[in-house]
């Protein structure tokens, strides 16, 4: 009995240690000043947005960061104001055990550009307005016409897979919607128009696009062309 009673007392003794080291542990932890901030973009996209530019929002509403401990610091807040810049698609921040706060950052991805009345702007992945940035401008095709007419996601989708694959991004510089909610596509080299049709089987004319592009181009007969029409899945048409 008396052995069980001493087994029972370390056990105690070991999880009353465990407990207090933790809670030393995260005291110190959210005592700990804040060094310096550093902001640190992900994915493959060429800055948009300066780093500059999410450090101020950092340290906007907290100019002397190196006198605050980590535990004063609102995170949620601070992270829910970069979420709401219009080039960001998402942003972690955190402290460091080292003391410095840090901002991951992921920009939104532009696939088409617009020109309308109200003036120009991106489209990005989703489908949702991109401000232009004064730090790079993005090489994708040029939007025009009734743009609401279609659900941006269909239009976000149609776009993603010219900016995505090096063919259709090479071949195709703008797009326009007709107010039915058809696309007619713009040519790089051929003065032919892309009668793409509504944003229905959008792979399927893709892929005849382009195998009768290649086809094409070994007949040399693309120059003949003044539209190419892509709206049944089963055959291209071609008009003179």
């Amino acid at each position: 009995m008396k052995y069980f009673t001493w087994i029972n007392i370390r056990l105690l003794l070991m999880i009353a240690m465990v407990i207090f080291l933790f809670s030393f542990t995260s005291y110190r932890n959210e005592r700990r000043k804040i060094k310096k901030t550093e902001v640190i973009f992900i994915g493959e996209n060429t800055l948009f947005l300066k780093p500059e530019m999410v450090n101020k929002l950092l340290i906007e509403k907290n100019q002397d960061l190196k006198t605050l401990n980590k535990v004063d610091l609102d995170l949620k807040k601070l992270e829910s104001s970069i979420n709401k810049q219009e080039m960001i698609q998402k942003a972690d921040v955190f402290v460091s055990v080292d003391g410095v706060l840090k901002a991951v950052v992921k920009q939104k991805t532009p696939v088409g550009r617009v020109f309308d009345e109200t003036g120009s702007f991106y489209i990005d992945c989703e489908g949702n307005k991109m401000p232009l940035s004064d730090n790079y401008t993005a090489r994708v095709p040029l939007v025009s016409g009734e743009i609401n007419v279609v659900k941006k996601e269909k239009l976000s989708e149609v776009l993603k897979m010219i900016t995505q694959d090096e063919f259709l991004k090479k071949n195709i510089i703008g797009v326009q919607v007709l107010p039915n909610g058809s696309l007619v596509m713009e040519n790089r080299n051929y003065d032919y128009q892309i009668d793409f049709g509504r944003t229905i089987n959008i792979e399927k004319k893709f892929k005849n696009y382009k195998a009768f592009f290649q086809k094409a181009v070994l007949d040399s007969t693309l120059n003949k062309y003044k539209r190419i029409n892509l709206k049944f899945t089963k055959q291209v048409v071609c008009i003179k």
